[in-house]
């Protein structure tokens, strides 16, 4: 089982890009924070719904940190985490080594 606080932790660092991706759906102009800057102010349609689909991704992953975390019932298996974990570790880096 994951130390529950290291699940509020993890839900409350991955409460800031689904802020973001939030955003950046709504229309919001914040293009030159993501993709590399392509997109200066308000990204395209279909960039914008890419960033819905992304917030709800990271969502899940902070659901499956709870649940793992005893904090939620939602009976995901154990195993369930370590794909959020090694997902969260390669997405971190590459953020790392890009521009945006």
């Amino acid at each position: 089982m994951i130390d529950q606080t290291f699940a509020y932790a993890y839900t409350g660092l991955a409460a800031l890009p689904v802020a973001m991706q939030l955003a950046l759906a709504a229309g919001a102009p914040l293009g030159r924070y993501t993709v590399g800057g392509r997109y200066p102010g308000r990204l395209p349609p279909a960039w914008r719904a890419l960033a819905l689909v992304q917030a709800a991704l990271l969502a899940a992953m902070a659901l499956t940190v709870l649940d793992r975390a005893g904090l939620l019932g939602l009976g995901l298996p154990g195993w369930a985490v370590w794909p959020v974990l090694a997902l969260t570790l390669l997405t971190t880096l590459a953020n790392l080594v890009t521009p945006s």
